[in-house]
């Protein structure tokens, strides 16, 4: 071993060899690629937290994903002969990836992100390139992503390194730009198989860079960023005049028994993770699986929805987000969030609700606040308050891959749900029953058994969905202890399927149905997802069977608060109202409707779940109608999103949302929650006012085991940074 390591560095490592190396012209190209792969993962670790990676596959990319996008580029300069311009190019190329480095190292000190093409190109619409220039945060490790060039130049300038006149054979060029490739072709290809999608979807840009790096994730966001300028360049004000006539055409009037029954009272909004209808009322095993959801549907206080469908694309959850909250469908390719969120007009619910009520707002999510771009578009919408995993401890059992578990982010968002003025719109995004439903074993019931259907999926999909039920039955406990319950209107709803259509084949027993009978019609019908809306001592609760989608959230709520829907772009209709047309449409173009569905192509009876006979004149012309109608619907939509065409529009008293003001910091929240309160004095509308400005934390009550605290007491978690009113 001795002489091994001696041998390396005699032929390596050895300033001698160094000077050799770097005068030679493919030497000096190799060093560069070096030097620049090991400050490429100085900021990964020092900077940008080792992108959280969480198994040895992404530990791979993240280190190895440097090399092959380095290599390719530097190898542009290969096929240059003059050897000023050689060395000149290498350098320059050098110099451009380093600043791309470090600014993006500054930008994630200040924003926990990525810099965008529109960041760096300084218009992004939250004017967060120019926040960095007024506050740049030097790291003392900074010098060390400069140094390398320093020191070449310095080397250069004293003549210890030399331009070197014989120039690289021929074939290395190509040969290096080959290698280049197919690194990167194959980084792509073990990215895709960790994350499928990866590139269509565009979960979130911290992904995007931990399997792929800054430089690839910076040219696709900018071939993106080019086609979105593209497609809106050409966008003028008459087109939103079809846009329009739809909405008029297509409005559903208020249901006068339902408008205005929840007027004034909070919003809380929980986002039930992968959450399918199936399971309310079902048993397995002689136990309910979700025993707080059935008693909760049949109050009087309840309006659920039996025939609610999710209409998601690939851009699942956020898309089920943005229909909720803009009453829009997302993109026909990837997450809408991810692709234009940043520079989009939004128009919804929380600055509809601010606006037109004066209500507060928060979205509380255990998640990075970049996933779909979360923390940027959520501005756009006019939420003020966004508290992500940087609020809570994660640490150890506390989280799964998808963030804080439910118990946990229910309990330890108390401390700033409490501190909200109201009336406020609040909403819960919950992850734990995320795929692939891994429970830990100390968050299992006893008593509670799941299925044996073959599949860990499926079997372990009952067990996340029952820890979920038992997380809403200590978060509704709460509410009522804190006071919060009366004076609120819960809605929850699922966001997309959990089991998919390649598992349903196992699903089908737990269902008591033969596997091999399952249809097409079978896998629609599961895509239900429930749609709850309970309002306390309220008396006509009962079970809607209206065929309605994720569309028709928005002017379902806003007309229960006594808001009209009329002056907006909203593109889905009331629930409630005797107009609403029971057509589904999925965003890829089938539909269903109380008798008839469109899957792939064939048409189904859906009473009796039986194929139609197209070629039948009546059922054709009614199917080519629903078609249209679809069809229209999503165009419709991908017309306004992809031209951005609400900038064209203001609603009568709307005013366009400023998201430049607001501040996603956990200290620059809680400041403000408390300077709010504070200033307010006897006139804050807060719970935690109205608690003698003593937290109500205490009165949360949990058996999460994660909660336990120095004495073993499991009733209460202390959040990671408690608030204290009289430290400010």
């Amino acid at each position: 071993m001795k002489k091994i390591l001696q041998n390396f560095w005699t032929t390596t490592l050895a300033p001698s060899n160094w000077q050799k190396q770097l005068n030679t012209r493919i030497g000096f190209f190799w060093w560069l690629i070096i030097l620049f792969t090991m400050k490429t993962i100085l900021a990964y670790g020092a900077d940008f937290e080792w992108l959280h990676v969480q198994d040895p596959l992404q530990v791979f990319l993240m280190l190895a994903n440097p090399i092959g996008f380095t290599v390719l580029i530097f190898s542009l300069a290969l096929f240059i002969r003059p050897k000023v311009l050689y060395y000149g190019a290498l350098i320059l190329i050098d110099l451009i990836l380093t600043m791309l480095l470090y600014l993006n190292v500054v930008y994630f000190r200040e924003f926990s992100d990525f810099m965008s093409v529109n960041t760096i190109l300084g218009y992004s619409a939250v004017n967060q390139g120019s926040k960095v220039a007024g506050s740049i945060a030097f790291g003392v490790h900074d010098i060390l992503f400069w140094l390398d060039i320093i020191i070449i130049l310095a080397l250069f300038i004293i003549r210890k390194i030399r331009f070197s006149d014989k120039h690289v054979p021929k074939l290395v060029p190509l040969a290096m730009t080959s290698l280049g490739l197919f690194i990167c072709a194959v980084n792509l290809l073990l990215a895709d198989i960790d994350r499928p999608q990866l590139l269509t979807r565009q979960f979130d840009r911290e992904y995007m860079v931990k399997y792929l790096g800054i430089g690839p994730f910076t040219i696709y966001d900018g071939i993106n960023t080019y086609k979105t300028n593209q497609i809106r360049k050409s966008a003028t004000p008459e087109e939103l005049q079809s846009v329009k006539e739809y909405v008029k055409e297509h409005h559903a009037d208020a249901n006068a028994k339902y408008y205005g029954i929840a007027k004034n009272k909070n919003v809380i909004v929980i986002h039930l993770e992968s959450f399918q209808q199936f399971v309310i009322g079902k048993k397995i095993n002689g136990q309910e699986i979700t025993p707080f959801l059935n008693s909760l549907v049949n109050e009087q206080g309840t309006i659920s929805f039996d025939n609610f469908f999710h209409q998601v694309g690939q851009g699942k959850t956020s898309d089920a987000e943005n229909m909720l909250e803009t009453s829009t469908f997302g993109l026909p390719q990837g997450s809408l969030f991810s692709k234009i969120g940043e520079n989009q007009t939004f128009q919804a619910m929380p600055a509809i609700l601010n606006q037109r009520a004066g209500y507060s707002s928060a979205v509380f999510h255990g998640n990075n606040g970049t996933f779909y771009q979360r923390n940027v578009v959520y501005k756009r919408m006019g939420y003020q308050n966004f508290i992500d995993s940087s609020y809570f401890d994660i640490s150890g059992v506390k989280a799964t891959g998808w963030g804080l578990k439910d118990k946990l982010l229910f309990n330890d968002s108390v401390p700033y749900l409490e501190k909200l003025q109201q009336p406020f719109y609040a909403k819960f995004l919950t992850v734990t029953n995320h795929t692939p439903y891994n429970l830990d074993k100390i968050d299992r019931d006893p008593n509670f058994q799941t299925t044996n259907s073959g599949s860990k999926l499926v079997d372990n999909y009952f067990l996340t969905n029952h820890y979920l039920d038992q997380s809403l039955k200590e978060f509704f406990t709460y509410l009522k202890k804190s006071g919060l319950y009366k004076n609120s209107m819960v809605v929850m709803y699922g966001d997309h399927y959990g089991i998919s259509n390649t598992d349903n084949k196992y699903l089908a027993g737990v269902l008591g149905k033969n596997s091999n009978e399952w249809t097409d019609l079978d896998n629609t019908n599961l895509q239900r997802v429930p749609f709850i809306v309970h309002i306390p001592n309220y008396k006509g609760g009962h079970v809607n069977h209206t065929y309605g989608g994720e569309i028709d959230v928005a002017p379902t709520v806003e007309h229960l608060l006594g808001i009209s829907t009329q002056r907006y772009m909203q593109l889905g209709q009331d629930l409630l109202s005797d107009q609403h047309q029971q057509l589904v449409a999925f965003r890829n173009k089938d539909f269903i409707t109380p008798d008839l569905a469109v899957i792939s192509g064939k048409i189904w009876n859906t009473k009796t779940g039986q194929v139609v006979d197209g070629s039948d004149e009546k059922t054709a012309k009614r199917v080519a109608k629903l078609q249209k109608q679809v069809n229209q619907k999503l165009a419709i939509s991908d017309n306004l999103n992809q031209k951005n065409l609400l900038r064209f529009y203001t609603p009568e008293g709307f005013k366009a949302v400023q998201s430049d003001k607001y501040d996603y910091a956990q200290q620059t929240t809680l400041n403000r929650l408390n300077r709010i309160n504070k200033s307010l004095g006897s006139k804050s509308t807060s719970v935690f006012s109205k608690n003698g400005n003593r937290s109500t934390l205490s009165q949360y009550v949990t058996d999460a085991p994660e909660a336990e605290d120095e004495e073993g007491d499991t009733t209460r978690i202390k959040p990671r940074n408690p608030d204290d009113w009289s430290a400010e």
